[in-house]
C-alpha cells in the first residue's frame, strides 16, 4: 500500500507541473485572457483523459482481456455514420448550426440505445461476451462501409466538414458540452468508485463472481452502459480516439503495484491526464501547432497494440 501511495504522489506531482507548465508557458503577462483561455482546454483534456482512460480500463475488466478497447464494439464508427448523416440531411453550412447540447443527447442516447441493444438481443441470457464482441466488430465494419457510402454521395465541401469531424482535436472547445460533459464524468466518477469492490471480484471470471454472489448479467449490463456514456462524451467533446485508452491502460499494467481497482482506477486517470496535458503543452506552446497530438497518440497506441499481440501470441 506504501509503494502504491508513493506511485499516486509522484504522478500526482508530474500531473500538477505539466499542468501548471501548460497554463503558465509563454502567457508573456497576459494572465486575464491565458487563464480562462487554457483554463477551459485543461478541463477538456482532463474529462477526456477520464472518459476514455476508465472507460478502456473498465470494458477490459469486463471482457478480461487487455488489447480490447470499447472502439471494438463499432461505438466509434457509430459516432462518424451519425456524423456523415447528419451532414448528408442537413449540409454542412446545417451540420455547423445544429445546436451543440440536442445534438450532444441525441449522439448519447444512440450510442447508449446501440449498446443496450447489443447486449440484450445479441446474446440470450446476457453472458455470451464474446459473441456481443464478434457482433460488434461486425456492426463496425458495416457502420464504416456505411459512411464511407455516405461520403461519396454528398458534396465536397461538405465532405470537407463530415471529415473534419473523424479526427480529435483538442485546440477546439465547447463550453456548454464542457459543463455536461463534466456532469456526467462526476457521476460516473462516483458510482464507479463505489463499484471498486464489485470490479474486483468481476476480474476473478465469471464463475466465480457468480458463486461470490455477483449479479453477473446485471453488472455487466451497468457497466456496458457506463462505458457507452463516458465514450459518447469523448467523442462528442474531441472527436474518436482508438488507441489512447490501449495505451494508458498498458503501462498501468506494467507499473500497477496492484490488480485492485481502488488503486488502478486513479492511476489509469492520472497517466492519461500526464500523457494528454503534457502532449497538448508540447504540441501547442512548444512546437507551435506544428504537430496533431492526436495523430502521434494513435500510431504509438498501434504499436503497442502490435506489441500486445504478439506477446499473446507467444
Amino acid at each position: 500500500m506504501t509503494k502504491s501511495y508513493r506511485l499516486f504522489g509522484w504522478l500526482a506531482l508530474i500531473l500538477l507541473g505539466v499542468c501548471v507548465f501548460y497554463m503558465t508557458y509563454n502567457s508573456n503577462g497576459k494572465w486575464a485572457f491565458v487563464l480562462p483561455f487554457r483554463g477551459q482546454k485543461l478541463a477538456l483534456l482532463l474529462i477526456i483523459a477520464y472518459t476514455i482512460g476508465v472507460s478502456t480500463l473498465l470494458f477490459q475488466t469486463l471482457t478480461h482481456n487487455p488489447i480490447l478497447t470499447p472502439s471494438i464494439l463499432g461505438f466509434d464508427s457509430l459516432y462518424l455514420l451519425t456524423q456523415t448523416t447528419l451532414v448528408f440531411l442537413f449540409g454542412g453550412i446545417g451540420f455547423t448550426q445544429l445546436d451543440l447540447g440536442g445534438k450532444f443527447l441525441f449522439e448519447t442516447l444512440l450510442m447508449l440505445g446501440g449498446s443496450l441493444l447489443l447486449f440484450r438481443t445479441l446474446t440470450k441470457r446476457n453472458s455470451d461476451l464474446t459473441r456481443m464482441i464478434l457482433v460488434g466488430v461486425i456492426f463496425g465494419v458495416l457502420f464504416r462501409s456505411l459512411n464511407n457510402l455516405l461520403q461519396r454521395m454528398i458534396d465536397p465541401n461538405d465532405f470537407a466538414v463530415a471529415q473534419g469531424s473523424s479526427f480529435a482535436q483538442f485546440t477546439s472547445v465547447k463550453p456548454t458540452l464542457l459543463w455536461i460533459g463534466g456532469a456526467i464524468v462526476i457521476l460516473s466518477l462516483i458510482w464507479v468508485w463505489q463499484q471498486r469492490h464489485k470490479l474486483d471480484v468481476l476480474l476473478l471470471g465469471k464463475d466465480q463472481a457468480v458463486g461470490l454472489g455477483l449479479d453477473y448479467a446485471k453488472f455487466s449490463r451497468q457497466l456496458l452502459i457506463c462505458c457507452a456514456v463516458l465514450v459518447s462524451v469523448s467523442t462528442a467533446l474531441v472527436g474518436p480516439i482508438l488507441f489512447l485508452g490501449l495505451l494508458v491502460c498498458a503501462i498501468v499494467n506494467a507499473i500497477s503495484p496492484s490488480i485492485h481497482h481502488h488503486i488502478r482506477l486513479p492511476l489509469t486517470f492520472l497517466i492519461s491526464a500526464i500523457t494528454l496535458v503534457a502532449g497538448q503543452a508540447l504540441f501547442e506552446q512548444v512546437m507551435k501547432l506544428q504537430g496533431v497530438l492526436s495523430v502521434v497518440i494513435e500510431f504509438v497506441g498501434g504499436l503497442v497494440f502490435i506489441y500486445l499481440m504478439l506477446r499473446r501470441k507467444k
